[in-house]
């Protein structure tokens, strides 16, 4: 890990044209902008986490399983939707 000291507007650039600029900084925390290629995947590090966990949980056998059991037997009968507004198709 690589760990520099930066102050307001200093920036850093990564190879493949990804720039962090140092936008704020107080007691609450650091204010980052990040601008980086279309392409490029940007994501918080708690939010990597949760999709990686609800990838796993989806991946489960015992997982899938707890979810069709909420859908009941197979053939029952399945409740009614929301009733269709005047003037629409289904």
């Amino acid at each position: 890990m690589l760990i520099l000291g930066r102050r307001e507007g200093d920036a850093i650039l990564i190879d493949g044209g990804i720039r962090i600029v140092v936008v704020s900084c107080d007691r609450g925390g650091v204010r980052l902008g990040i601008e980086a290629p279309a392409d490029v995947k940007i994501l918080r590090g708690e939010i990597a986490q949760q999709v990686a966990q609800q990838n796993q949980r989806a991946a489960s056998v015992s997982g899938a399983e707890a979810w069709l059991a909420t859908l009941g037997p197979p053939g029952a009968a399945v409740p009614p939707g929301p009733a269709a507004h005047p003037g629409t198709t289904a």
